[in-house]
């Protein structure tokens, strides 16, 4: 791994068994044989997560005509993201990681500088899982929400 401990292309991905909105238990290896795009984001219903997370919904058809899964990952509970996904019809599964522990396994919970204060904090970051497991392609750092789902897919459609 490297700087900050983010995995990535080429490195296997770290496994999880985390829930989701409807409390159901979501694993790694349940998309064994398939791509998976796992992002993790800050919080439920502010604006950029909003947008990433409407982005990605958008794009799920072609996600899917690829056989990917967009899995959505944040400290939020599992009754936040039962609300987010409600309120905005999302049709990405988020996860709920209460304990940072897959959020600190990929790297997203870690230092972050904001207004010149430095707090821990999740990382906007995203990894394109190969059907083998692999990570194929690591973003450790999203700069801006908006049109990133449309580069996540861009480069599994050349992966693929």
């Amino acid at each position: 791994m490297a700087d900050d401990n983010i995995p990535q292309a080429g490195d296997k991905a770290p496994d999880f068994c985390l829930k989701d909105g409807n409390e159901n238990e979501v694993c790694l290896k349940d998309f064994a044989g398939k791509w998976a795009v796992l992002y993790f984001y800050p919080r439920d219903n502010t604006s950029g997560c909003t947008t990433e997370a409407l982005e990605f919904t958008g794009l799920l058809p072609e996600f899917e005509k690829h056989g990917a899964a967009v899995i959505g990952v944040s400290k939020d509970s599992t009754a936040s993201h039962k609300k987010f996904t409600d309120k905005h019809s999302l049709g990405v599964t988020l996860l709920s990681d209460p304990d940072k522990e897959v959020l600190e396994k990929y790297g997203a919970w870690r230092l972050k500088k904001m207004y010149g204060k430095e707090s821990m904090g999740v990382v906007r970051s995203t990894f394109l899982i190969d059907p083998k497991g692999t990570i194929h392609t690591a973003w450790g750092r999203v700069g801006k929400a908006a049109g990133h789902a449309q580069k996540v897919l861009d480069a599994l459609v050349k992966a693929v």
